[in-house]
């Protein structure tokens, strides 16, 4: 099993990129007032049929041909469950898939959230071709993150240059330390 939510949310998005995802939409919110910790996982890529989406909680199944069983999604659904949090999967062919998985952000079984910023920093510069459009958000404070708007400002400057790569992760340094003072979560 993976040891911090922010690995499930790489395996997610990684897995919404094999689907022929163009954009993804990545949500962390952080509510102490609610005792939770939400994320959201939504693309814009195939999606998948009523008999898939009710199979891919199952560990023994999966659609890729490399390997015969598919633990990252089952493992995402017991992480956030265990602490008496919830899973939910919605996906339609040709319209997308949103996943999304609430913690209960006091329980002692919630593995942390880990270093989510490096997590949206290695999306990003590995797919510099595909949109994320991530949000942190810590109670009622957010920020947001958008690679479409920097295309624009960049043109035709790659996300994965090493002057862009170096802002990208000291933007989103700095305003998660900004909106959540560094709390440990």
């Amino acid at each position: 099993m993976m040891k911090e939510i922010s690995l499930h949310i790489l395996d997610a998005a990684e897995n919404s990129l094999r689907a022929g995802a163009s954009l993804i939409s990545i949500l962390v919110w952080v509510d102490e007032r609610n005792d939770r910790l939400t994320t959201v996982i939504t693309d814009d890529g195939k999606g998948m049929t009523e008999e898939t989406l009710l199979r891919v909680t199952d560990p023994f199944f999966t659609t890729r041909s490399t390997r015969n069983v598919g633990l990252g999604i089952p493992f995402f659904k017991y992480a956030a469950e265990i602490t008496g949090g919830s899973f939910s999967i919605w996906s339609k062919p040709e319209k997308g898939t949103t996943v999304t998985a609430v913690f209960s952000l006091s329980c002692i079984d919630r593995m942390p959230l880990g270093d989510i910023n490096s997590t949206i920093e290695t999306l990003i510069l590995c797919h510099p071709d595909k949109n994320f459009f991530y949000t942190y958000r810590f109670n009622e404070a957010a920020f947001e993150l958008d690679t479409r708007s920097f295309r624009k400002i960049l043109l035709d400057i790659p996300l994965n240059e090493p002057e862009i790569s170096a802002f990208i992760k000291e933007y989103l340094r700095e305003n998660k330390s900004e909106i959540d003072g560094d709390a440990a979560i």
